[in-house]
């Protein structure tokens, strides 16, 4: 059994205005969440919090969660959504999350849109950036990504690091992820339409997400974000 702590979590409020902001990234593999979340981050002053590094950090640590995750991937079984929301919702209510967080990659599923619904409706403001971009654009961004093991991303055409094949961060050895095809792409599009569009049209009746055109530059793209966010 996993006990979630909030004995951090934020007082209620009855002004909405007066809540930490609760802002959640959405969009396809290669539509810029990683890209854009960083500086989002930054911006803000709020933290990142992605399901990929908390999965990689639960597992390190071989936490109750991290165990139970690892003995699902290992057995090639998809992480069950009330697991993942409970991870989710643990971080969110750490010390350095009471002014608002940014999520990348959570919530995936309308399971785990519902579950953050009923967590956070007294303790934050919801707002979703949707991140549209089209699907031949997508093609081409996953195909040149290369990818450090800290995490951060590159791309062959676009966006190339300092020094090649070299992480501008760590300085690790740069990589081409072997789900990095157009093949293997295309199926996980056709899972993320499947899952996630239901999310997307849920926020979209509660009329707090906002979308944006990810086809544009990063600096185009960062402008139009910051400009929803005002």
């Amino acid at each position: 059994m996993i006990i979630s702590d909030e004995r951090s979590a934020p007082e209620k409020s009855t002004s909405l205005n007066t809540l930490p902001l609760a802002l959640i990234l959405m969009g396809p593999p290669g539509a810029g969440k990683g890209t854009h979340s960083p500086h989002l981050s930054a911006y803000l002053q709020i933290p990142h919090i992605s399901t990929g590094d908390l999965f990689r950090d639960h597992t390190r640590r071989q936490t109750d969660i991290g165990k139970q995750v690892k003995s699902l991937i290992d057995h090639g079984k998809l992480v069950p959504d009330h697991i993942v929301s409970e991870m989710v919702f643990q971080r969110i209510f750490m010390q350095d999350c009471q002014n608002g967080v940014l999520l990348d990659g959570f919530p995936r599923t309308s399971a785990q849109a519902q579950a953050l619904d009923h967590k956070i409706q007294e303790t934050h403001r919801l707002l979703v950036i949707q991140l549209n971009v089209s699907s031949s654009t997508l093609i081409e961004r996953i195909s040149g990504r290369l990818s450090c093991k800290c995490g951060k991303s590159y791309n062959k055409t676009y966006d190339l690091p300092q020094k090649e094949n070299e992480c501008n961060s760590c300085h690790g050895v740069l990589y081409q992820r072997s789900d990095d095809t157009k093949e293997v792409f295309q199926k996980r599009l056709e899972i993320y339409v499947q899952e996630t569009e239901p999310v997307i049209e849920h926020y979209r009746k509660q009329k707090n997400l906002f979308e944006v055109d990810g086809n544009l530059s990063k600096e185009e793209v960062l402008s139009q974000i910051l400009k929803r966010l005002k």
